[in-house]
């Protein structure tokens, strides 16, 4: 049983937590400017080995938190969310020191699986505030939380960076297993969970789960509509520089303007995201979903038929505005379909979808370049996301109807 803290702690909780989110989106990001020279450093100088060495090692994360979080869910609605924090946090800092000690390409592949396994800090940190957050203000709430992890990933490369140029590759992995440590002691002593741990024998069953929501088809729906986010927000990463040196030209500041460009949505979001939130509060959040989700397929088309990258820049920063009000608007609407006892479960198949879309994403983007050239990427996710909007239309309209 979990009972919702008395009072405003829910607000406490939401605070910490979101400081909890900023250090692990902080402590994944600081390694992420020189992964390619960590792969180099352990043997693997070849150039076509070094990329693909370096997309496996950087995807096979993703693939592994999206096989365990189901698990993982499964024993957070069980033991209690906070529980499944400090695993989470302790677990990842372990792993992060074992990843400064390899000695090949081999052990960072496993080690980097393992921290897969041992995350979802984010998606049980939803679980916790939703289940404690008052329902008018779950949009609101649940956009700020999000909040959190962007705003340690856009920090988080700066300060990898420059901490690598000073101390060497190995010593980043030691200060983000710090980092992280942090977000394990500010979980333990400063989040508060009402929960009373349910016997193994007592627990859900996956049909049982699936029985007990409000609107099972659109909870599902949801799912893969967070699959189809990530996939449209990760098929641009592996082609944006070249796509920046196409628009630009011969330029001797393509990584910095590139970096800035890479930037500018997480910016964007950060901005938007609470504003949205209230936003979904007042009018609902299926209205925000469905607008946010049409108006992106017309910045992405545009994307498409620029010819400078400032221009690109600008479109980007939009997106990732509307991008921002899109998860939470899914989890809120998530929220409304489910009870606290089944929540963990919940978020972490929302959370293994999402990571699918991790994975899934690059990889399609990649191969829609290779084969037809950098701006029909662009035309593709548009084509993805049109997909997604209309296939929540013809089997969930119900939730549209008032």
């Amino acid at each position: 049983m979990n009972l919702k803290p008395r009072n405003n702690s829910w607000k406490r909780n939401l605070y910490i937590v979101w400081f909890g989110c900023f250090l692990t989106g902080a402590g994944f990001s600081l390694i992420m400017p020189f992964l390619p020279l960590y792969v180099e450093e352990l043997g693997i100088t070849d150039h076509e080995s070094l990329n693909l060495w370096t997309g496996v090692a950087f995807s096979i994360t993703f693939l592994f938190s999206a096989i365990a979080a189901p698990f993982w869910g499964k024993l957070s609605d069980r033991k209690g969310r906070k529980l499944m924090l400090l695993r989470s946090a302790l677990g990842m800092a372990i792993v992060m020191v074992l990843i400064g000690f390899a000695q090949n390409i081999w052990q960072l592949l496993i080690l980097r699986a393992l921290l897969g396994v041992l995350g979802g800090f984010v998606p049980n940190a939803n679980a916790l505030i939703a289940t404690q957050v008052p329902v008018k203000k779950s949009g609101w709430a649940l956009g700020t939380l999000s909040t959190g992890a962007v705003s340690g990933a856009l920090i988080g490369p700066l300060i990898g960076g420059i901490l690598a140029d000073l101390y060497g590759l190995r010593p980043v992995f030691f200060i983000t297993a710090a980092v992280l440590f942090i977000c394990f002691i500010v979980t333990l002593f400063f989040v508060s969970e009402n929960f009373t741990p349910v016997s193994k024998k007592d627990a859900l069953s996956t049909q049982q789960v699936f029985s007990s929501l409000k609107n099972k088809r659109l909870v599902i729906c949801l799912f893969f509509t967070t699959m189809i986010i990530q996939v449209a927000t990760g098929s641009v990463t592996p082609i944006l520089t070249l796509y920046i040196r196409d628009l630009a030209g011969s330029i001797s500041n393509l990584a910095f303007i590139s970096g800035v460009i890479a930037s500018v949505p997480g910016i964007a979001a950060l901005i938007s995201a609470p504003r949205f939130g209230k936003l979904g509060d007042r009018i609902g959040p299926d209205k925000v979903l469905i607008f946010t989700l049409g108006l992106s397929i017309f910045m992405l088309i545009p994307m498409a038929l620029v010819s400078n990258y400032w221009e690109l820049g600008a479109l980007r920063f939009l997106l990732g505005a509307v991008n921002a009000a899109m998860l939470p608007a899914v989890q809120t609407l998530i929220l409304y379909n489910i009870t606290p006892a089944i929540a963990g479960r919940i978020f972490s198949y929302n959370q293994a979808l999402r990571d699918v879309g991790n994975v899934t994403g690059p990889l399609m983007g990649a191969f829609v370049a290779a084969n037809y050239g950098f701006r029909a990427v662009f035309y593709f996710t548009a084509a993805v996301v049109f997909f997604n909007l209309i296939y929540l239309f013809i089997f969930c309209f119900s939730l549209f109807i008032k």
